[in-house]
């Protein structure tokens, strides 16, 4: 197989009104830059969309930082399931930046999580007392998962019963076909569907992501490019950065490495 060339993205923005954190559903303020090779070594490149995960879990949630500043630090919006996914939130009023570092903090200003820069540059990590740790990490570095080993490692358990999709010893099998691909994440189904082109043999051939996708990570991704051979699937983002899918049976591929999120996409009829 012919490798495309991999590259990561990260994420960014600026900030400044009353401040405490809301749910919310919207996207990442207009303006915010739709790509920054690294995470932000100042204030201005924090704000925007970013991924929040317990390690070793599927538990996750998408933040927007905002740009306004309010009553506890600078406020931060996100979706009312995430304080069921990740009840630390329960706590959190605003975030702050320091010292190359960023504190989601309550509402007395006092910290909540207290990430860190990753030595990988590509994500933040934070402890809580009782050992739950947890990654901070620019929505666009996640939906490629580039910065999820260096927060959980091969072998780590996860929630509840083993994931039924994991890759079978000695998976392998024919490359896939062209044509319409459903997307599934953990207990979502088709929350995406991906239509592979054909195109000219060992050449990158294109994709198109059909109108109505529910899953931010894969609209941020913006998958362009697929290719396939020795049983493994590439497929490439406009901006080319890669996730690399090795097959799971029944017309399935995962993403590759088999950990953390599940990324499957799964042949559907149109």
């Amino acid at each position: 197989m012919i490798r495309i060339g991999a590259t990561v993205l990260a994420a960014g923005l600026a900030l400044a009104g009353p401040l405490h954190a809301q749910d919310a559903t919207a996207p990442a303020e207009a303006g915010a830059p739709a790509f920054v090779p690294s995470l932000p070594q100042t204030l201005a490149g924090v704000p925007g969309t970013w991924d929040l995960s317990r390690d070793a879990s599927t538990r996750r949630c998408v933040l927007t930082l905002s740009a306004a500043s309010g009553e506890a630090g600078r406020r931060l919006t996100f979706p009312a399931g995430c304080r069921r996914a990740l009840p630390v939130l329960n706590r959190v009023a605003g975030w702050l930046f320091t010292e190359d570092a960023i504190r989601l903090v309550d509402k007395d200003v006092r910290p909540v999580l207290a990430f860190k820069r990753r030595s990988d540059a590509r994500s933040y990590g934070a402890g809580l007392e009782d050992g739950e740790a947890y990654s901070l990490v620019p929505l666009q570095i996640a939906a490629t998962g580039a910065a999820e080993a260096a927060a959980m490692p091969a072998a780590a358990p996860q929630d509840g019963p083993r994931d039924p999709l994991a890759r079978p010893a000695g998976a392998g099998g024919p490359d896939p076909a062209p044509g319409l691909y459903a997307l599934d994440r953990f207990k979502e189904q088709d929350v995406c569907r991906v239509e592979l082109l054909a195109g000219e043999a060992a050449k990158p051939a294109p994709v198109r992501l059909v109108e109505g996708c529910r899953d931010t990570g894969i609209a941020v991704f913006d998958p362009v490019l697929w290719q396939a051979g020795q049983g493994r699937m590439t497929l490439r983002a406009k901006r080319g950065h890669t996730v690399e899918l090795v097959p799971v049976g029944e017309g399935r591929w995962r993403r590759d490495p088999d950990v953390g999120t599940t990324f499957v996409l799964r042949r559907v009829e149109p």
